[in-house]
């Protein structure tokens, strides 16, 4: 149901977390009480109030009474805007202002484009660490305006802004460790590269379902550019070329790195992709969300050796000859038939004659009595059957299950199956 237009910030506030609506209390102590002012305040004079607060898709456009945000809003250090009406970072400011222990802020899906963040207003978020700016369609000028005044700030989400180049902040951002910048535009390495030397201390860069086409970086630089990155996640990139899986071994502290549905592994099987991809990558301990064990990069270390072994000499990568060294020529892998054996030659053995026949695994006791009827003369009904495996210590066992199949006897070449007639 579409919420109302132009509501306040203190009365969704209000109306959403009323004695009525919300009467439990989430986390230890009481709801807040203020006493009603000589006005007559439109508020109750009671709120159960959490430290977090989940106002999303309420409609909201403005603050509302500044006053009663503070008196309500003292102990909140979460606060979920997102998917609201707010355009003016002016009516941002004054929420955000009045809740002074506010860590993590979501403001995502609100048409704050249309306004200027001035820096008088950006200095209300001071003590933010965690901000939120999905499909806000933030500018970088409003962004840079955002990393100016927040020194703490941690991490940061700039996801579907449409984003196809990135403008470079003129002050850097040393407290920075996580970049959330998915589902943009940046196809050109020139802009990523800009990220680096904006934040110098991130730790975890997440660019998925950006169409970047490749690294265009010597390994120094990047290693300048990005000193610090642990984690880098560019699930469905426009990567096409092993060169550039290869230039991620130059971030000295990289040991996440996230591959999936980018073009250069289409080719491969599920398989290939992973052991291919750990074997270049020799310092990462997690792939696509696995932890890298150690037998497991053993495996696809040697998996490596192996699948390069019959290239030609120039297209052999040079990550193969550090493999080589390390564990020598390899011989190819055997070709073993894992299938099991359809049929198997066994000796017939009927009064005192003997006669070696070829008979099919599928079948049950039945069907092998009917073919046998013509070899020993007998009828199914007056035939019984022994089955001797050559190594069983115990001697024949009686095939006595009409419907049970032969493969499960276990029958092998050589075996022996004698038939005696019943005796009446």
């Amino acid at each position: 149901m579409d919420q109302p237009s132009g509501r306040s910030f203190m009365q969704v506030l209000c109306e959403k977390y009323s004695p009525e609506n919300f009467p439990y209390r989430r986390g230890p102590g009481m709801g807040v009480h203020v006493p009603a002012t000589p006005q007559g305040s439109p508020m109750k004079d009671r709120l159960n109030l959490p430290s977090v607060l989940v106002l999303n898709s309420c409609g909201i456009t403005c603050a509302g009474d500044e006053n009663e945000i503070a008196a309500f809003c003292a102990h909140v250090s979460e606060l979920d805007l997102s998917d609201n009406k707010l355009e003016d970072w002016h009516e941002v400011s004054k929420i955000v202002s009045n809740v002074p222990h506010l860590e993590f802020l979501n403001l995502s899906s609100n048409p704050l484009s249309l306004s200027v963040l001035e820096r008088r207003c950006a200095g209300s978020f001071a003590g933010v660490r965690k901000l939120v700016l999905n499909n806000s369609k933030a500018s970088w000028e409003t962004v840079h305006t955002i990393l100016q005044e927040l020194p703490d700030l941690e991490e940061l989400f700039l996801c579907l802004n449409d984003y196809e180049t990135v403008s470079c902040s003129p002050v850097c951002c040393q407290s920075l460790k996580l970049l959330h910048i998915t589902d943009n535009n940046l196809q050109d390495w020139t802009e990523i590269r800009k990220l680096g030397i904006m934040f110098p201390s991130l730790d975890t860069l997440i660019l998925a379902n950006n169409n970047l086409t490749t690294i265009e970086e010597s390994e120094d630089s990047l290693a300048r550019l990005f000193p610090n990155l642990r984690s880098i996640n560019l699930h469905k990139s426009g990567l096409h070329c092993w060169e550039d899986i290869d230039k991620l071994n130059s971030f000295p502290k990289l040991e996440e790195v996230k591959l999936l549905g980018i073009p250069l592994l289409q080719s491969y099987t599920t398989e290939e992709r992973r052991k291919l991809l750990i074997a270049r990558l020799p310092s990462i301990v997690k792939l696509n969300g696995s932890i890298v064990a150690d037998g497991e990069r053993e495996d696809s270390e040697r998996f490596f050796i192996r699948y390069y072994m019959e290239f030609p000499e120039e297209e052999v990568p040079l990550r193969y000859h550090e493999l080589v060294t390390k564990y020598g020529k390899l011989e190819p892998l055997a070709v073993v038939d894992l299938r099991p054996q359809s049929s198997v030659k066994v000796e017939i053995h009927f009064q005192d004659k003997v006669e070696e026949m070829s008979i099919r695994l599928d079948q049950t006791v039945a069907e092998l009595k009917k073919h046998l009827k013509t070899v020993v003369q007998l009828s199914t009904s007056n035939m019984l059957l022994f089955y001797l495996d050559q190594e069983a210590p115990f001697g024949p066992e009686e095939m006595k299950y009409s419907s049970r199949a032969l493969h499960s006897y276990g029958i092998r070449d050589g075996d022996k199956i004698y038939v005696e007639p019943r005796i009446k």
